[in-house]
């Protein structure tokens, strides 16, 4: 998408009202045609909005939603650029499903098992339609014991690793395996019980794979995880990311709008990684910014924690400012506390403060070495990194 937003859009500056009611009624799980039509009726600043739904990673969906509504309030222009940049998005896409059934291919005969999570997953489960939503890579998870062997066949196939073979041997272990295609560029990512820092507590790895599903790509079935696991997965990645994009809330929307998800297992499973504050907050956004409905337990469930109302609170307003917020150090602190809730939540910062990833590694990272030292490492540079930080609230 970046060809067209460079085509149509000159320097951004602050979003006015309008231009975010449009992207929010686009990014409801079932907009009104009508209140759509009446808001590009009042000739929004296209360069803006697409700007904005392109920070919001929502550029795709709202190109589908706004094909739907009367054709002459979308100028011609824009209405062309917009045809020609979904196509590309629609190509690339299906490039990435025939990269997707190559790992697949490679890994099987050698008894490598994968899930396939995010992107593509979300795609087809909440828009059932790879050309409306934006992502740009392949996340799988597989099992820690599995990585280097993953690692081997990746290389095998093509893709250079960030994490080497040689740190893999050592023990060590990053924020997430990733690869790069060398000729494509495709990037693909995988995620292990030991990356997933950000859960409160370890993930069950051999309960995800019992509990997994498929999804359906270009007629072939492919390893995905459950609705249930996808959706707290999805509620803890937001979270990490301080849910700086409404991209997330949108995808927690859909999810729980278009799939019938068994909310008894759902509870089940945050319970298992100790993420129920956290999936109260999707739920919440999802409910209350953008309209979804749940089940009145479930309802009961999302609004009876004071905590979680009050980081929704927090959230919802900044939602427009994207990733623009910057977060000095103590905010991270804070906002990391809040999530886990309760004195648990000084220990989930304390994990999270010491468990170092790549960035926080030695030069001599590629041999075995204390653990400690890394971890030492680690609250230094996130000082240094988000010290200065600081927020337009």
């Amino acid at each position: 998408m970046e060809t067209i937003l460079s085509e149509i859009s000159p320097n951004h500056s602050a979003t006015p009202a309008s231009e975010w009611s449009v992207l929010l009624e686009c990014a409801r799980p079932f907009p009104e045609q009508t209140r759509l039509a009446e808001l590009l009726r009042t000739s929004p600043k296209w360069p803006a909005l697409l700007t904005l739904a392109d920070d919001h990673g929502l550029l795709p969906l709202l190109i589908t939603r706004i094909r739907t509504v009367e054709a002459a309030l979308v100028p011609v222009e824009v209405h062309d650029q917009l045809q020609a940049g979904q196509r590309s998005q629609i190509i690339f896409t299906l490039s990435l499903a025939a990269e997707l059934f190559r790992i697949l291919d490679r890994f099987t005969p050698d008894g490598i098992e994968v899930l396939l999570t995010k992107g593509p997953v979300l795609a087809a489960r909440c828009y059932g339609d790879p050309g409306s939503r934006q992502y740009a890579d392949l996340d799988f998870i597989i099992r820690d014991a599995d990585v280097l062997r993953a690692t081997e066949a990746m290389i095998a196939l093509g893709y250079e690793p960030k994490v080497s073979l040689q740190s893999i041997e050592a023990g060590k272990f990053p924020g997430e395996y990733v690869f790069v295609q060398r000729d494509t560029k495709v990037l693909a990512e995988f995620h292990t019980e030991r990356t997933f820092r950000y859960h409160p507590r370890r993930i069950p790895m051999e309960k995800l794979f019992a509990r997994r599903a498929s999804v359906t790509f270009d007629g072939r079935d492919v390893p995905a995880l459950s609705l249930e696991d996808e959706l707290i997965l999805n509620s803890i990645h937001a979270a990490k990311h301080f849910w700086t994009r409404l991209m997330w809330v949108t995808d927690v929307a859909a999810l729980i709008s278009r799939q019938p998800i068994d909310w008894v297992n759902a509870l089940s499973a945050v319970r298992e990684v100790s993420a129920e504050r956290m999936l109260r907050i999707a739920l919440l956004l999802a409910v209350d910014v953008l309209g979804a409905r749940v089940p009145p337990q479930i309802d009961k469930f999302m609004r009876s924690d004071s905590g979680a109302r009050n980081a929704v609170a927090q959230i919802t307003p900044r939602l427009l400012l994207g990733e623009s917020v910057k977060f000095s150090v103590f905010r991270r602190a804070a906002f990391r506390m809040k999530m886990r809730g309760g004195l648990w939540g000084a220990a989930y910062l304390l994990r999270l403060s010491l468990s170092p990833t790549e960035e926080d590694w030695l030069p001599e990272s590629r041999e075995k070495r204390s653990w400690l030292l890394d971890a030492a490492a680690r609250p230094l540079r996130l000082a240094r990194k988000y010290g200065r930080g600081s927020s337009p609230q």
